[in-house]
């Protein structure tokens, strides 16, 4: 494989927008160019799948594109809060009831520990990562630099997707929750035109309200964004109490009886959709850029803040399944009802605010880290570099952060939550699939000092590593029966330990490292895609299309800015070492 280095641009003066704000590369100056730009496909796009980006491109020359830099004000115990933000918000309080009801039953509970356990796998390879690479560009970052530009692009489509897709749902659970606060039902702030098509017939102009002014905090300061999340977050953790004793002393064990009527299949099922009670975590990693102390304050953070809320999630799905029946919780508003049910309606009132405050700190915390995604992404050429821009005065990418909570708002407007979350929890268990294969690739591939006999045991591995969990997933989502997993599971055990004693590690992490790899990794890697067999295809239909309409943008434009953009800096190096080997350590100007 080969190996890039990128270089910066250099800066403009002024405010005013142009076409090279959108389109700079040389594959666009002129209709003759990108003719001969498409003459290349074949060549380009083989350079974008095999070429790889660098640790220290990644770290100076590329961040170095948004002409200033983010300020470094966030220690521990803000990400531990970012994390918290960023996860508790809609998926307890809106999912749990809807999965506990239609999929798994009180055994909604142990749905949690699976998507948790899932979860805290790809937290640890997300750790090792952001404290090795701590850049705005989070999983983007990570899969350039070990699994090359193209696959890179089309996880960032993916990311793009799933931010969008959350903060939609989370802005229109926001909608549901404030219903009931204003004692309504929970739907009676929607409206329903009935031309539209089923699903998106539902507009939700407050969803839109509630998304605008998000937008205008996450702009104005980062450090700024997390007081006011480490408040909501606080406040969100007093009614979570509240919600939990207050609940408890309305148990009633008959409730748990029976504890999974829909059986094992309806439990991961549940576990598929409710991983999206987990996004968000990965917006921590996006904040490594901004991080005092990324070796010290991430691992904390990040593992802290998942460890927590997965403890939060399961207490409270047995709170709600242990006042209420399963057959009578309400799908949109579950705890707001099911306090009414047992004659505490005015408790509905503190849960709907509580769950309105935890919802803002999702949609905050989203803002954030969805804005720097799309920074980092546009910073390689990928998307428009206008997108890359941050500003001067707040240190915050203001362009990218308009840009997708405008997206979010336009999705949120017509989507009904339940397409939603199983498009969200297709595109972010594919993400975390794609980040614990580029750790073991990290770990056991580095390019010059690994031999090839080693990089073809790798591959080899990885790939049995794959098939066997792609063959267990689909054997769950088509059949019954126990035989073939006897067969699966052990070719997957297998595949890990040949990797284990077979192959030597290339690389040590040089300060937090993911423990038991490959074990680990390729754990994570069977959960993720075993979870994606339990969704349901017109999901994967949907994922489908997007996935074709990314790959139809790259070809027309993706693949040649990037294409553009790291030739021109592969030319700036040379001029770069010219200069040195002649004894003059001053830099190309053109590479500043």
């Amino acid at each position: 494989m080969g190996e890039e280095s990128t270089g910066g641009l250099v800066k403009r003066k002024g405010c005013f927008c142009s076409k090279d704000d959108f389109l700079p590369e040389e594959s666009f100056q002129s209709w003759k160019n990108y003719k001969n730009a498409w003459s290349e496909i074949g060549v380009r796009l083989t350079d974008r799948i095999f070429t790889r980006s660098l640790d220290d491109s990644e770290l100076n020359e590329i961040k170095a594109r948004s002409h200033h830099d983010m300020k470094r004000n966030l220690n521990w115990w803000d990400l531990i809060w970012f994390g918290m933000g960023a996860v508790i918000g809609s998926g307890i309080f809106v999912l749990t009831g809807q999965e506990a009801r239609e999929s798994s039953g009180p055994a909604v509970v142990l749905s949690y520990v699976i998507s948790g356990l899932s979860a805290l796998l790809s937290v640890f390879c997300y750790t090792e990562f952001a404290v090795e690479i701590p850049v705005a560009g989070g999983s983007f970052a990570y899969l350039r630099v070990e699994l090359g530009d193209f696959m890179a692009f089309i996880a960032a489509g993916n990311i793009i997707l799933e931010y969008v897709i959350g903060g939609a749902a989370v802005a229109r659970s926001w909608t549901s929750y404030f219903a009931t606060l204003c004692n309504h039902n929970s739907e009676d702030f929607v409206i329903v035109v009935n031309s539209l098509a089923d699903g998106y017939n539902q507009l939700d102009p407050i969803a839109v309200g509630v998304i605008i002014v998000v937008c205008l905090f996450a702009v104005l300061s980062t450090k700024g964004s997390s007081r006011i999340n480490y408040i909501a977050s606080i406040v969100h953790m007093i009614v979570i109490l509240f919600i939990v004793i207050a609940g408890l002393t309305k148990a009633d064990t008959k409730n748990y009886t029976p504890f999974a009527p829909y059986g094992p299949r309806g439990v991961f099922k549940a576990a598929a959709v409710l991983f999206f009670a987990y996004i968000g975590f990965d917006a921590v990693s996006t904040m490594a850029e901004e991080t005092k102390n990324p070796a010290r304050d991430i691992p904390i953070g990040l593992v802290g803040s998942m460890t927590i809320t997965t403890l939060i999630y399961c207490i409270m799905a047995i709170t709600l399944c242990l006042m209420q029946s399963y057959k009578n919780i309400d799908v949109h508003a579950p705890f707001s009802v099911a306090f009414e049910a047992v004659g505490m309606g005015w408790a509905k009132y503190i849960v709907a605010a509580g769950a309105l405050k935890g919802m803002t700190s999702v949609l905050l915390v989203s803002a954030v880290g969805q804005a720097r995604y799309l920074t980092h992404i546009a910073r390689t050429h990928m998307v428009p570099p206008w997108l890359a821009n941050v500003d001067q005065k707040t240190g915050t990418p203001v362009n990218a952060t308009v840009v997708m909570l405008f997206a979010t708002a336009v999705v949120a407007f017509f989507t009904r939550l339940d397409i939603l979350s199983n498009l969200l929890s297709i595109s972010t268990l594919f993400i975390f699939m794609l980040v614990a294969i580029a750790l073991l690739v990290r770990r056991y591939y580095v390019s010059g000092e690994t031999t090839n006999a080693n990089r073809n045991k790798l591959v080899m591995c990885i790939a049995v590593i794959l098939g066997s969990s792609i063959a267990t997933a689909v054997y769950w989502a088509t059949s019954d029966g126990w035989i073939p997993y006897a067969i699966i599971v052990p070719v997957w055990f297998l595949s890990t330990f040949a990797l284990w004693m077979f192959v030597p590690q290339a690389r040590s992490p040089k300060q937090f490292g993911v423990p038991l790899v490959p074990w680990l990794p390729s754990a994570s890697i069977a959960i993720n895609i075993f979870l994606l067999g339990s969704i349901d295809v017109k999901s994967f239909e949907r994922f489908g299309y997007w996935t074709a309409a990314l790959l139809v943008y790259y070809i027309f434009f993706g693949l040649h800015a990037s294409y553009d953009t790291a030739k021109v800096s592969r030319q700036n190096r040379v001029d770069v070492t010219k200069l040195e080997e002649g004894g003059n350590t001053i830099a190309n100007p053109s590479f500043c």
